[in-house]
């Protein structure tokens, strides 16, 4: 398994046009752990930390208009 440091690596050699496709493989990983298991820890602390960034985000986004 790679470090941090190499995926972030891995992160920024990634088309901008792929990286949606690498969100949507991650969802779908998660979204399947949680099909699996309901109370899966991992899973919901994706799909957490995915709201988190999704709503920090679009704060971001409209204090800047």
């Amino acid at each position: 398994m790679r470090n941090s440091n190499e995926l972030w690596e891995a992160i920024g050699a990634v088309d901008e046009e792929e990286t949606g496709h690498v969100l949507t493989r991650l969802f779908t990983m998660y979204e399947q752990l949680l099909a699996n298991d309901s109370k899966d820890k991992e899973a919901l602390n994706f799909f957490r930390n995915l709201d988190t960034a999704l709503t920090q985000t679009t704060e971001c986004n409209l204090n800047r208009r």
